[in-house]
């Protein structure tokens, strides 16, 4: 899959990324995850912990999918809105879902903490406005659940937007201890963490067959050798598309700009991270080498090349959108770095582990929607649980056709 085209900017901060051998003879394990971006990346790193013998395999560089393309905002609201998924899912179901968002950040911060590589975890808040007048009731209800159930949320009027941003809005939500990170370097880490921990690396080795044997599931390379397992788990991004489709999911195309370095962030709060209620909708956040990344725009293709046939106009839309919210800010930087890519989703807004009849003792990890390595960090984690046999009754919640949601 042609996942993304433009100039990226992730791999210029981690130059000296390790690099891994290609499989060359027959291996067996316990659990093999296909893909070594960010989400087979904690799924090694979460199993190779519990103890289990673990493989890795990828048919690229350990993180050179997908994750060179996330701009990394970790937030526990995401692109569905949480009184959505009250209705959807009702409100204690949605609810516990944004508490599990709001534990994997506290997760992430502290395998940030414990990795053997700075992966530039800050915590941010963030502020999500009303794009306009007519959303202003959605954003209530938003507000009015958080604050019901003790999220660190407040509500900004206009006037206090004015009073600290360059820009107006009708009202915010002032969202406290989000956060961001740099996801090449965490992707990096995450899989030397689990190499240390015991589990095989293999880059450049591609997934091409499966057999089913009574105990196992052997999979055939690119190269020729065989990967045995007992289990394995496909976390191959969007790419697990190519393995086993899901109604529930859809692929769609994304775009994002990243400045050059600025001396100073004038009028930017607290750098918080900025997203809107706009949809298609823009975002905003800082680097820790104080570069602007802005990106959004999406555009419902999954095709590559109608994709990157936007990727001039919407480079320079961006950069317009950032010259609107911080004028003094756009006007002393310029765009570096650009690029067009594919974003996963689901139609009910939340990520889901697939189990599938036509697939024994595999499992499909689906962390899309734009909180992918937040979403990452619940379904490992969940994957952990599964595979050692610790009951954990979330994990009915996340599984695909939601057996277990009731109101």
């Amino acid at each position: 899959m042609d996942l993304h085209t433009g100039k990226m900017y992730w791999p210029t901060t981690l130059p000296d990324a390790p690099a891994y051998p290609t499989l060359r003879e027959d291996v067996a394990c316990d659990v093999l995850v296909i893909g070594g971006g960010s989400s087979g990346a904690q799924c090694a790193y979460e199993l190779s912990g519990a103890g289990l013998d673990v493989v890795v395999a990828d048919k690229r560089r350990v993180g050179w999918g997908s994750t060179l393309t996330n701009t990394a905002l970790l937030q526990y609201l995401g692109d569905k809105m949480l009184f959505e998924l009250v209705n959807s899912f009702g409100e204690q179901a949605a609810i516990r879902h944004a508490e599990r968002c709001r534990q994997a950040i506290a997760d992430i911060e502290a395998d940030a903490a414990a990795l053997p590589r700075d992966v530039e975890f800050s915590r941010r808040d963030s502020l999500y406005c009303a794009a306009s007048e007519a959303d202003l009731p959605k954003l209530e209800q938003e507000f009015g659940y958080l604050s019901k159930h003790g999220f660190d949320a407040e509500w900004w009027s206009g006037d206090r937007i004015r009073r600290h941003y360059p820009f107006s809005r009708p009202a915010a939500i002032y969202v406290r201890n989000d956060g961001e990170i740099n996801p090449f370097a965490y992707n990096v880490a995450l899989i030397e963490g689990a190499k240390a921990r015991g589990a095989a690396i293999y880059e450049q080795t591609e997934i091409t067959g499966r057999v089913d044997e009574a105990d196992h599931v052997a999979f055939r390379t690119a190269g020729g050798p065989t990967i045995r397992a007992r289990r394995a788990i496909v976390a191959a991004g969007y790419e697990t598309m190519s393995f086993k489709p899901d109604k529930n999911a859809l692929l769609l195309s994304t775009y994002a700009v990243v400045t050059k370095p600025l001396d100073a962030f004038d009028g930017w709060h607290g750098r918080t991270l900025v997203w809107e209620t706009a949809r298609p909708y823009i975002y905003l956040r800082t680097t820790r080498d104080r570069r602007v990344i802005v990106g959004g725009l999406d555009e419902g293709t999954a095709i590559a090349e109608d994709r990157d046939s936007h990727l001039a106009g919407k480079r320079d839309r961006l950069m317009k959108e950032l010259a609107d919210r911080f004028p003094a800010i756009a006007a002393a930087t310029e765009a570096e770095f650009h690029l067009a890519a594919f974003y996963g989703g689901t139609h009910d807004g939340l990520p889901m582990i697939g189990e599938y009849a036509d697939f024994p003792r595999c499992f499909f990890l689906y962390a899309y929607g734009d909180n992918g390595l937040v979403y990452s960090s619940i379904l490992a984690k969940l994957l952990k649980d599964r595979l050692t046999g610790t009951p954990n009754p979330a994990y009915e919640f996340y599984r695909q056709g939601r057996p277990a949601l009731t109101r």
